[in-house]
């Protein structure tokens, strides 16, 4: 079987969400042809689905020492380092996307999440507003600024937004009852009409 047809039917596992029969196809892909970029991040992105993020960061770091700048790739172990609360690490690799691509949402994204969990927010609010520049719908980043205002304790702004949010989707009510950011904003009026539409 070639190269090609293995690596389609790997990708068509994936996007059925068979994630551990996809890795066994990339690693066929890849015994044959170890250095296959697409074979290795997809794998990457496989592993990381299935919550193995350790390894799924060598299939990435395999990638990245041929390309250095795979914005993909980058991204996707940005994903994985956050979801391992390995912050410092993914900061890094997002301000050396930012570095060529200051606008890039994907980047901003995964940016002003990790900087949530850090507890800078005013500086999240900041990669909030840059996407919402050219992205003004984006629900989840109107919710993620409604999150780091109410974190900053600037409530009508947070409210403002959250508003913004749930226009968008009604999703984001019922969000806001497992989010430590809006726990003290209970007891207000505003908010309480707002999630309960």
């Amino acid at each position: 079987m070639s190269v090609e047809k293995t690596l389609e039917d790997a990708n068509r596992l994936f996007l059925k969400k068979r994630f551990r029969d996809a890795v066994s196809m990339y690693d066929k892909v890849l015994t044959i042809n170890p250095k296959n970029i697409v074979a290795l991040n997809n794998k990457g992105y496989s592993l990381s689905k299935l919550k193995d993020h350790e390894n799924a960061i060598l299939c990435y770091d395999e990638v990245l020492q041929i390309t250095p700048d795979d914005k993909t790739t980058l991204t996707n172990k940005i994903s994985s380092l956050r979801k391992m609360k390995r912050y410092e690490e993914a900061t890094s690799y997002c301000n050396q996307i930012l570095k060529t691509l200051p606008n890039d949402p994907i980047t901003l994204y995964h940016k002003e999440r990790i900087l949530f969990s850090l507890g800078s927010y005013a500086d999240a609010v900041s990669c909030c507003n840059i996407i919402l520049g050219s992205h003004p719908e984006n629900g989840e980043v109107l919710f993620d600024k409604a999150a780091s205002l109410a974190m900053l304790n600037n409530i009508d702004d947070s409210l403002d937004t959250l508003a913004k949010a749930v226009s968008v989707s009604q999703q984001f009510r019922i969000k806001t009852k497992d989010h430590k950011a809006f726990a003290k904003l209970y007891d207000n009026t505003r908010f309480l009409q707002l999630v309960s539409g």
